[in-house]
Parts: C-alpha cells; sequence; structure tokens
C-alpha cells in the first residue's frame, strides 16, 4: 500500500513538474493551420511545385487522386508522385517506399485510388 502511494504521488508530481514552475497563466496561440489540407485551402506551395514537374496530363490525374493510396500523405508533398500503371491503370503514389506497398497488391491500391477521386469530389 506503501509503495503504490508513493508511485501515485511521484507520478503526480513529474505530471505538475511538466507544467512549468511560473506562475504566470500560459501564452495562448492560434492553433497553427496546415495549408492545403483542408477541401477549401490552398495548396502548398511545395506540393503545387512538386505537381508543376509533371505532365499536364498527369498532373490533372495527381491532382483529382489528391492522396498517396499508401501513405495517406498529400501527392507532392514528398517530392514529385510517382506514376505507376497498375493493371492498365494509372495511380500515383508519393515516394518509393510507398511504390512497392502499391505494387504488392494492386487491387487494392486502385480501389483506394477510386474511393479517394470519389471523396475528392
Amino acid at each position: 500500500m506503501r509503495r503504490s502511494c508513493f508511485v501515485l504521488v511521484a507520478g503526480l508530481a513529474a505530471l505538475v513538474g511538466c507544467q512549468g514552475s511560473s506562475s504566470a497563466p500560459a501564452a495562448k496561440t492560434a492553433p497553427s493551420v496546415k495549408v492545403g489540407r483542408g477541401p477549401s485551402a490552398e495548396p502548398d506551395p511545395e506540393v503545387k511545385e512538386a505537381l508543376a514537374k509533371l505532365s499536364p496530363e498527369d498532373r490533372k490525374l495527381a491532382e483529382d487522386q489528391k492522396t498517396c493510396p499508401v501513405s495517406g500523405e498529400p501527392l507532392g508533398s514528398m517530392g514529385t508522385p510517382i506514376k505507376l500503371t497498375l493493371s492498365g491503370e494509372p495511380a500515383f503514389v508519393c515516394c518509393k517506399s510507398c511504390q512497392k506497398g502499391a505494387e504488392a497488391d494492386p487491387a487494392k491500391t486502385l480501389k483506394k485510388v477510386a474511393d479517394l477521386k470519389a471523396a475528392a469530389k
């Protein structure tokens, strides 16, 4: 019993200690906003730049897909998206690591791409 009380008190002391010893209230800051993440938000300039490196046809396909079907990251957030042809259909992934995952199960990847495009409309 004594030991469990000590552990409880030590844990609470550690939590209180993490809040700092200043008696002044912490300054409130505005919440950070990720550009290009919401449906009506402006695209991130880095994403725009990466997508601009694609051909006009591929850029349109990537913009319609918006998101990597493997990682869930925005296409272009990790450089120029990689275009794959899976079962005769185009699909984009954000990076080489995701390419392996997408190619491992083409049917699953293409289903996810179709779902992403439908959700983006």
